[in-house]
């Protein structure tokens, strides 16, 4: 028996990771970011095989992470975590910086940021680890808080994107709530709330074509709590 809880009790941070080039580049919400040795310093992360940027780390060798600060933005998270790059140029209109390497790091809401050179890639099944050893890093803000999937997940109320390594599908999560006047219904990709009372209209009234305004998200994937 598996009680999917305990997975939440595994800690992580929360980051944006970018790859790509001026002329071609992409980026995604992961929370698969971990340094693996200390001398040379060496990171992974882990990337959806549906995620748009991992053909680009594959083809430039490279991925910038930045490290999102504790009360980032909503948009920056939605953006980068429940939009596909296949649809459209996510790095359009964000704050951009091209490392000493030529790889696109995004600065919305970031502390600090990190670029790593790829030097091996397992396959992981879903994923794709990349793996390699840390070359340009840099604090941009010394004073904030980093953003945790704990806070993330607490605070914020929001659930890991579908192409996330910790990604658990809606009939694992479903609860069994009492008839109260007022509901609230959350989004299981990106975790926004919808408060009937704030709202002011019951969700069975919104019309069948509704969606999540974070992340679009069909109303009748929507978990009543």
């Amino acid at each position: 028996m598996i009680n999917y809880e305990a997975l939440f009790k595994i800690s992580y941070g929360l980051y944006v990771v970018s790859s790509g080039t001026k002329e071609e580049g992409n980026a995604y919400i992961s929370n698969t970011v971990f340094q693996v040795t200390a001398d040379p310093p060496r990171f992974a992360t882990c990337c959806s095989k549906d995620n748009h940027t991992v053909e680009l780390i594959r083809s430039c060798g490279q991925f910038s992470v930045s490290v999102l600060r504790e009360d980032a933005d909503a948009s920056t998270i939605g953006t980068f975590g429940y939009k596909s790059g296949k649809d459209s140029d996510k790095l359009q209109g964000m704050d951009v910086r091209y490392g000493e390497t030529g790889v696109p790091i995004v600065l919305n809401d970031a502390i600090a940021f990190l670029v790593v050179r790829v030097q091996e890639t397992l396959d992981v099944g879903t994923h794709l680890m990349f793996i390699g050893e840390l070359v340009e890093a840099e604090v941009l803000e010394e004073t904030v808080d980093p953003l945790t999937y704990l806070h993330y997940r607490r605070v914020q109320k929001g659930v890991a994107p579908k192409n996330a390594p910790t990604y658990i599908d809606k009939s694992k999560l479903e609860r069994i709530s009492a008839e109260v006047e007022h509901a609230r219904y959350q989004c299981p990709t990106c975790g926004y709330m919808y408060d009937e009372e704030k709202e002011g209209v019951k969700f069975d009234d919104l019309p069948d074509d509704w969606e999540c305004p974070v992340c679009g998200e069909k109303k009748s994937e929507f978990i009543k709590i």
